[in-house]
């Protein structure tokens, strides 16, 4: 795709032999559909920053690049912890997002595209990604976990945590029986559903690059504070007032070019568009360039796609209490997807929530 492009990402049910690795798939919930059968994020890669608690799947995008060899598939996994207590306002250590690549030509999938008919040769264990050429995967969330159970030895887990899970939810009743352990949909896992894509209907787009670029991804989407010291106290509150009805005004506007953006395609959860521009929610917590680390090959990261707040609708997380939330997580990439070999890469996340004003303004509307 071009890059001025934004292609669209909806949900829709699908057999669920359709979302499993050989068939390259783009998805919500459930466990992921590794790429690389080598290299996988390791259990410390996939612990909450915040609490520490292994991080479960939330959705992975393939997103080959076109005429890159190295990139021919390429998949994108965005994880996230489900404790509630760690989605503080604007901060993104309760996510991380991976990358892996591999060539036309590689020891994991054939050369030829993926059969459009489902395989008669694949057994429920493969089904539920249970095990890649020999790696052991938890039970659980599908991660790479090696922590056996004591008793039976038969499952494996990513942690004593998953292991707990599992063991309250199916396996105390299974533990040692003469029955194979079932595999019962994990309680942590979110629902899964296939990501189907279309291209954004053309519209004002050099109106909307033009509104992107003041909005996002550098000093100029931000609102401008002032240099100059007050002389009183009375100039001081003045000088405050105005910023922060200045703030406001220009919140409300980047929230309503939001909501207006979106309003002819509601269900949207993801926008992809590699090199251009987020949608932002609020203009606070907008992103400089030097809040974007580069790759660790040295190249710049830049835009690849954004997760939107509807999916929240679709994962099962409303409580009374606390939930995950997330205005928009933008995910941020290498510029020239290097080569890892079959290691998986880590990427950049950037989670902008709204801010309370916005919410309650939504809700009366």
């Amino acid at each position: 795709m071009s890059s001025a492009e934004v292609v669209l990402g909806f949900l829709e049910e699908a057999e669920p032999w359709r979302l499993r690795s050989p068939q390259f798939p783009s998805k919500v919930g459930g466990k992921p559909a590794w790429l690389s059968q080598a290299g996988l994020p390791s259990q410390f890669d996939l612990e909450c920053e915040k609490c520490g608690l292994p991080m479960v799947f939330l959705l992975q995008v393939y997103a080959p690049i076109s005429g890159q060899d190295r990139s021919f598939h390429r998949t994108l996994f965005l994880f996230c912890c489900r404790n509630p207590e760690c989605y503080s306002h604007n901060d993104s250590r309760c996510m991380k997002v991976f990358r892996s690549q591999l060539p036309r030509k590689n020891e994991f999938y054939s050369y030829d595209p993926p059969p459009d008919d489902e395989p008669q040769n694949v057994s429920e264990e493969d089904h539920n990604v249970l095990s890649i050429s020999g790696l052991k995967l938890c039970w659980v969330c599908g991660c790479p976990g090696n922590k056996a159970c004591s008793r039976c030895h038969t499952v494996t887990y990513c942690s004593r945590h998953h292991q707990t899970v599992h063991w309250k939810h199916s396996h105390k009743k299974e533990c040692l029986s003469a029955e194979a352990p079932t595999v019962a949909a994990s309680p942590l896992l979110f629902p899964e559903s296939e990501l189907v894509t279309e291209p954004e209907e053309e519209g004002k787009e050099g109106e909307d690059r033009e509104d992107a670029e003041s909005k996002g991804g550098g000093e100029q989407g931000s609102v401008q504070r002032s240099t100059d010291g007050p002389s009183s106290a009375d100039t001081l509150t003045e000088a405050d007032l105005d910023e922060m009805a200045l703030h406001e005004t220009e919140d409300n506007k980047v929230f309503q070019r939001f909501k207006k953006k979106i309003a002819s395609e509601p269900h949207q959860v993801i926008r992809y568009s590699r090199r251009a521009f987020p949608l932002w929610v609020s203009s606070n917590h907008v992103p400089s360039e030097e809040d974007i680390p580069p790759c660790t090959c040295g190249a710049e990261r830049t835009f690849e796609f954004q997760v939107m707040p509807q999916l929240l609708n679709s994962l099962c997380v409303d409580s009374t209490g606390a939930s995950i939330d997330w205005g928009t997580v933008v995910v941020y990439t290498c510029s020239v997807s290097c080569n890892h070999g079959d290691q998986y890469c880590s990427e950049f996340i950037w989670k902008q929530d709204f801010s309370s004003d916005q919410q309650t303004q939504d809700k009366e509307t």
